[in-house]
């Protein structure tokens, strides 16, 4: 099949994709083989593709019908304004982790605060964290070495050099203790959960969505490790389920903590729990 207008071919590619967002995701992947923004493609409807650009749009076009993420696809996606890199290695951020965001920016000074993003993926909390507030000293940490180096290349190319990446499984090689706020938006999905085996999430990497048989495992040992790795009156904040706030408030008060929280995202869902260490507790060094 010949190559068409811009314009053609996207009126074509919408009729083979699924859902709302048929139309935005054809202009994205067309405008990434194009290496163009997608203003150009309505600056410059009749300009005719390659046969080559065409072909390259048509398989990707097959991958997102068969359901592949466009922020695969694409390898970009936004969060809090930022244009971040994503690979098939590291979670797709989400909208609703950006009220994990907006908490700590609201109950943390602006001035100096030492702050750990546990199982950061791509960085996206601890850079989102360090592009509003410069003074802090924010470090990254996960488990995985490949999406080590998707955090740090996005700190390279948001020019927030200053944010640390270190490898660590939770609190087990965590440099340091006295954090003022440690925030984790970690695997919550129960193994057998059958949202696993749809939509986007197929194609993620299991590592960041299984957290055992409740989806609770990787919480507990977040909730239950904190108050070590806290300084007096130190904020936990966590992204979770929508059907986790009760559990996980139960674990707060378990682990000793106070003034715990339970916040909704856009839609109205609890996702977000937070919770402070105690005020009388010693610190460690």
């Amino acid at each position: 099949m010949a190559a068409g207008s811009i314009n053609q071919v996207l009126n074509q590619a919408v009729t083979f994709l699924p859902g709302v967002t048929a139309r935005l995701d054809a202009e994205l992947l067309l405008a990434k083989i194009l290496d163009k923004p997608r203003s150009y493609l309505y600056t410059w409807p009749e300009q005719r593709l390659s046969q080559d650009q065409y072909r390259l749009f048509l398989a990707a076009i097959g991958h997102r019908a068969a359901g592949r993420p466009i922020a695969y696809l694409t390898g970009r996606r936004e969060f809090w304004s930022l244009n971040l890199q994503i690979t098939p290695e590291v979670l797709i951020p989400r909208p609703e982790t950006e009220r994990l965001v907006e908490i700590a920016l609201e109950r943390l000074p602006t001035t100096s605060c030492k702050v750990a993003d546990l199982g950061t993926g791509s960085g996206a909390i601890a850079l989102a964290l360090a592009s509003e507030r410069p003074d802090w000293q924010i470090i990254g940490t996960d488990i995985s070495t490949a999406a080590l180096n998707i955090a740090r290349s996005n700190a390279n190319a948001l020019n927030l050099k200053a944010v640390r990446f270190s490898a660590s499984n939770w609190y087990q090689n965590l440099p340091e203790r006295n954090y003022q706020l440690i925030i984790s938006n970690p695997p919550y999905v129960p193994s057998q959960d059958p949202h696993l085996h749809r939509g986007d999430v197929r194609f993620e990497p299991p590592i960041a969505l299984k957290s055992g048989i409740d989806g609770l495992q990787d919480l507990r040992q977040l909730i239950s490790g904190a108050s070590e790795h806290l300084c007096s009156n130190g904020w936990l904040m966590l992204e979770h389920g929508y059907d986790q706030a009760e559990a996980v408030t139960q674990l707060f008060n378990q682990a000793g903590l106070t003034s715990i929280e339970t916040f909704h995202d856009l839609a109205q869902q609890p996702r977000v729990t937070i919770g402070r260490s105690n005020p009388t507790r010693k610190t460690g060094g």
